[in-house]
Formats: C-alpha cells, structure tokens, sequence
C-alpha cells in the first residue's frame, strides 16, 4: 500500500482531473498521465499510463449516466464505433509496451501539444439529432463509425487516454450528431477504450491498483466540486476552456522536455 504521502498526491491529482472535467467538461484526463508520473511519483511510464487508462474508464462510466438521462447517448452509433475502436485500442496499447518508456513520455507530450491547440478552437453545436444507425442508414453511416473508431482507438491505447477530444469530432464527422449528443456518446467509447487499454496493461502486470483507487476516488470528489464550479462559472466556460488549454500546453511542453533530454544525453 502507498504511503500517507503518496495516497494523498493520488487522491489530490484525482482531484485536480475532476474539477476540470467538472468545469470544462473534457480533456482534464489528459493530465492523467503527468500527474502521476511527476506528482505522485510513479517511475515506470507504463504504469502510469495503465494506472490512468483505468481511471479515465471508470470517469467516463460514473459521468455517461447523467448524459444517458439527458437523453444525449445515439447507443448503436456508440456500439459500432466502440467495438471498432476497443479492437484499435489493444493493438495500441500492446505497441506502446513495446516502446521506451521515456520515448513514450515524449510522444505523450507532443500530443498534449496538439489536444492543447485543439482546444483553443471553438466547436460547432449545429447537427442532426434525429440522425440513427439503421437497415436504411447502415451502408452510410457503418464505414465511417468503424473506420474512425478503429483509427482513434488506436490512437487512445497507445497513450492511454480516453482521447474524447478525437472522438467528439470523430462522431459528428460520421454521423453529423450534434455537439451535446457527441459528447455524451463519445463517453461510451471513453469508457469502452479505456477498459480495453486497463486490460491489457493488468494482464502485464502494469497497474497500480491502490493508487488507480485513491485517484478515482478523488476524481469523483472533485468531479462534483467542478460541477457546481461550472454551474456558477457557466457564463466563463469559453475562458476556462482557453485557460486549461493553455495549462495543457506548458504541461506539454514541460513532458516533452522531460522525456526527450534524457535521451539526448541530458540532464532533465
């Protein structure tokens, strides 16, 4: 079991994620993977980017309920696309346990400079929202779900993210949904890439289970400080949305150099 110390950067950095997913509304899992590598000290990269895999899992499950209510889920659009990228998702992750942890660390980085400079762009919210996966809307919609499920599950268990900033555009691309249903949609496959990744890192022995619990457990704690902060806050999402992705980017910045001088022969 972790030291006090430990449990509580765990819980902490759960924290941190779920009050910018509650404030925000996605993207905080992103920081996942830093904050357990630098913050709570986990050594191994692997480790931490199964540890993360499994908590964002478990977030995006506990946060798809509300949106089911809301009646946001288009469930067989978010079945097919899922079942694509699950598959995606272990051929990843098996990769990623191929590649140098620090080279891994750098790569992540790099990525976290790309969602950061995603984020900064405004989303469109117009879309169809009668649009369903049917007999008659198969042969158009199908391709495009289970192509760009299977390319971004591949992109999600490589990383170990929960890559919902790829799967919100990727499902209004191949669906036309709009906005509010994407998200909420895109939390089962958040969910469903996030199993998978878990699963294949703890059939290697690559989870931290006590820590991958305080950090959820932590993660629900803040998630439900940051949505009654974004409630009040509502009006300023736009600037809080721009501020985390600033975050984002020095963070980014930050695991780039931090992965990439050592192995140039550097001192980090």
């Amino acid at each position: 079991m972790p030291g006090p110390l430990t449990s509580g950067l765990a819980a902490g950095s759960g924290g941190v994620v779920g009050v910018i997913l509650g404030l925000v509304g996605g993207g905080g899992s992103i920081l996942a993977v830093p904050l357990l590598t630098y913050v709570v000290g986990v050594s191994s990269p692997h480790v931490a980017i199964g540890t993360s895999a499994l908590a964002v899992s478990v977030s995006a499950a506990g946060n798809l309920v509300p949106q089911w209510r809301a009646g946001n889920v288009k469930w067989r659009c978010a079945a097919a696309f899922s079942l694509a990228g699950v598959v995606g998702a272990l051929v990843g992750s098996a990769a990623a346990k191929a590649v140098d942890g620090r080279s891994l660390l750098a790569l992540f980085g790099v990525v976290m400079l790309v969602v950061g400079g995603l984020m900064l762009r405004k989303r469109r919210g117009e879309g169809d929202p009668d649009v369903r996966l049917t007999k008659a809307s198969a042969p158009m919609l199908l391709p495009w779900l289970l192509g760009i499920g299977l390319a971004v599950g591949l992109f999600s268990g490589f990383f170990g993210i929960g890559g919902g900033f790829l799967i919100v555009p990727g499902l209004m691309l191949a669906t036309s949904m709009p906005l509010p249903m994407a998200i909420g949609t895109s939390l089962v496959a958040v969910s469903a890439f996030g199993a998978a990744t878990a699963a294949s890192y703890a059939a290697s022995v690559l989870i931290d289970w006590p820590l991958a619990g305080l950090f959820i457990l932590g993660g629900v704690l803040g998630g439900l400080v940051g949505s009654r902060l974004g409630q009040r806050l509502a009006g300023r999402k736009r600037a809080l949305t721009v501020t985390f992705a600033g975050l984002v980017i020095l963070v980014g910045l930050y695991v780039v150099a931090r992965g990439a001088l050592p192995l140039l022969g550097m001192s980090a």
